[in-house]
Formats: C-alpha cells, structure tokens, sequence
C-alpha cells in the first residue's frame, strides 16, 4: 500500500500537467453557439448607448457580430493588457463591427462590481464595456466557466465559438494566442 501512495505521489509531482489540463477546460467549444445572458453594465463603453447600471444582454446587442467575451476573477496585469489590445482591436476593426465585453465574476455582486470598476480606470479602455453578469460567481451557467479558472476568453463570430482560451491563472494567459485567433477571425 505504501508503494501505491509514493507511486501516486510521484506520479503527481513529475506529471502536473495531466491535473492542469482539465482545470483549464473552461466556457463553451469551439463550433457551440453562444446563447443570452443577462448583465448589469458597470463601466466603459461610453458611446455605445448603455447606460451604466443598466441590466441587457450585451451578447443579444452584439448579434452575429464577431465579439470576443472575456470572463475574469482577476485584475492582474494580464487582464489589463488584454483589454487594452481588444480596445485597440475595437478602433481597428470598426468597419468589421468587432464587438468585445469584459465580465467581472467574484463572490459577491458587489465585490465584482468593485473589481470591474479598477479594471476600466487601470486599462483606459474607452471602446470595451465591463460589465457583471447576472450569475456573478461563475457567469452563465450554460457558458461552463471552470470556478477554477481565473480568466476565459470566448471569441465567436455568427453566433458561434470560434476559439476559446482559459487558463487558472491570468498571469499565464498567452496573449500572443488569443489576439492571433481575433486575427485569424477576422481575415
């Protein structure tokens, strides 16, 4: 039996990478259609004819508009770059009609709303709405947001998941990966 534990064990430590995986399994695949949830817009997007506390389903706004959808527990560094570029991308991309919401999830309504509001301060965004979901802890229950990741990154386009990206830490999320999808997309 002790042989099986230290085997157990040893197997754990040299392959991390078996665990990681599934938890970073997180939101809707590739090909699945993105169905509507409710939020409440807390900040951003000045001139998109949202009124800040106002309740909709920006993703029904949207339509079959290519848009990319970023859940996140975190304010890092990360996150912050990451709505920056999409905000850049935005500018860019307006004869497209890309379209892109940041959804604050957390424990509390209210600790989401107060997260979500340094995020709009600390990326200047001016283009990107940020906004609480209805289901504040883990966002629409159908979307299949892992509790344990701490960013998801949803980019579709006609209603559909074009790619997906997550990881279990907003410090690990390759950037790189993520904008050269929206590209990929929009060519």
């Amino acid at each position: 039996m002790k042989q099986l534990v230290s085997l157990a064990l040893a197997a754990a430590v040299l392959c991390p990478s078996a665990a990681t995986a599934e938890e970073l399994k997180s939101g809707l695949e590739k090909g699945k259609g993105i169905g509507p949830f409710y939020v409440t817009k807390t900040a951003g997007a000045e001139d998109d004819g949202v009124a800040e506390g106002q309740n909709l389903c920006y993703r029904c706004k949207n339509g079959a508009r290519p848009q990319v959808m970023v859940f996140t527990r975190s304010t890092d560094q990360k996150v912050v770059s990451l709505v920056q570029k999409l905000d850049e991308q935005l500018q860019k991309n307006e004869e497209a009609q890309l379209r892109a919401f940041v959804n604050m999830l957390g424990t509390s309504k209210d600790a989401a709303e107060s997260d979500v509001k340094k995020l709009a301060v600390a990326s200047k965004a001016k283009n990107v709405p940020f906004v609480v979901p209805n289901e504040f802890e883990n966002g629409p229950e159908d979307y299949g947001i892992n509790p344990k990741a701490e960013i998801t990154i949803i980019i579709a386009n006609e209603a559909k998941v074009v790619s997906n990206h997550a990881a279990a830490s907003a410090k690990d999320l390759d950037l790189n990966a993520v904008l050269g999808d929206l590209k990929k997309m929009l060519n």
